[in-house]
């Protein structure tokens, strides 16, 4: 596809009232997990594109990079950005000891340190949209919540997101107090979340914000033309690495083919799939090259039929699709499944 000078709508996420732009901005990969950490003046460089190119919706967390090195990035690039146009979501949860992953944690307590940490790191007023970043299990959801239910009020957060919920987990959570968004894994080869979820959530009137919406990069042709980096957690994946690897390429040709047929990228054509989805489910694609971020961003010109989009999932059947979907890579040995947290 051609360079155009296109712009990204903007969409309602949820029933709350968060309008954000269709397309957002996933910004761990800003500090490595798949590839070398950028400068802080190069990650600021490549948000200040995608805003240029109106992605204003920005996704990071306490626990992307070493020493909170993401939102500290992050908060350096929106100095140079006008702050009320820009819609930033951050999380907590996940906790760190000497460097590696060492649990996750919901107490009202640490939701709260956490939002005065994240507020000073990233040196603004107010967070957009505040994630728990996973469940625990060993907390109830309404004590967490009532907590976050509190930093609304005063001011401090504007809506409040979960991330990798259970059903149950999402009807008590936003029993409490609503919730605007739900971040999942959702991609061409990772689609569990649409027999359950995302009818649940559009019941409820929650957004969805879909993490790794090119399967890792996998559609954007990472390991299937190109090879991993050295420093990509991605290697240690099973998706990514030897005979499955090998089978799975056949899905990526599949879209590289049908791809061609729209003059558009595999990248292109699989996020597009994601914008005819509906307008409450936004995808979050990350990105260290400008080159790749124009691809992302030309996704909103690709128009699609419902045979056309029917012919997409069917070139990837995910119960062919060989290896578990990958995780956090070495960043932790935590599997990531839904959580259920007990009642009080």
């Amino acid at each position: 596809m051609e360079k155009l000078q296109l712009h990204v709508p903007r969409v309602k996420l949820g029933s709350q009232g968060l309008e954000i732009s269709r397309l957002g901005f996933g910004c761990v990969g800003l500090s490595g997990l798949y590839n070398a950490p950028l400068s802080h003046e190069a990650g600021c460089s490549i948000i200040k594109e995608a805003f240029n190119m109106g992605v204003t919706f920005f996704d990071t967390s306490d626990f992307y990079g070493l020493n909170h090195d993401n939102e500290i990035m992050i908060g350096k690039a929106l100095k140079e950005l006008p702050r009320e146009k820009v819609q930033l979501a951050t999380k907590f949860g996940l906790v760190r000891s000497d460097g590696v992953f060492a649990g996750v944690k919901g107490t009202p307590e640490y939701v709260r340190q956490c939002c005065e940490a994240s507020l000073k790191r990233l040196d603004v007023e107010y967070i957009d949209l505040y994630y728990q970043h996973r469940v625990d299990t060993s907390v109830p959801i309404e004590d967490t919540m009532g907590e976050l239910k509190k930093l609304v009020n005063e001011g401090k957060i504007k809506y409040i997101g979960l991330s990798q919920a259970s059903p149950d987990t999402i009807k008590r959570a936003h029993a409490v107090h609503p919730i605007s968004a739900l971040q999942m894994e959702y991609s061409l080869w990772t689609r569990d979340i649409e027999e359950e979820i995302i009818p649940l959530c559009r019941e409820l009137g929650i957004g969805i914000v879909a993490y790794s919406p090119l399967g890792h990069g996998f559609f954007a042709g990472k390991a299937a033309v190109e090879t991993l980096p050295s420093q990509s957690a991605l290697a240690e994946d099973a998706r990514f690495s030897g005979e499955n690897l090998e089978k799975n390429k056949l899905f990526y040709n599949r879209i590289a083919d049908l791809a061609s047929k729209h003059s558009c990228t595999p990248s292109q054509l699989a996020l597009a799939w994601f914008l005819h989805q509906g307008n409450d489910i936004v995808p979050i694609p990350g990105t260290t090259k400008i080159k790749n971020l124009e691809n992302n961003v030309g996704s909103v010109a690709v128009k699609l039929t419902n045979a056309e989009l029917s012919e997409i999932s069917d070139a990837v059947p995910v119960y062919e699709v060989a290896g578990e979907a990958p995780g956090l890579g070495s960043l932790s040995q935590y599997t990531w499944k839904f959580a259920t947290t007990p009642s009080k």
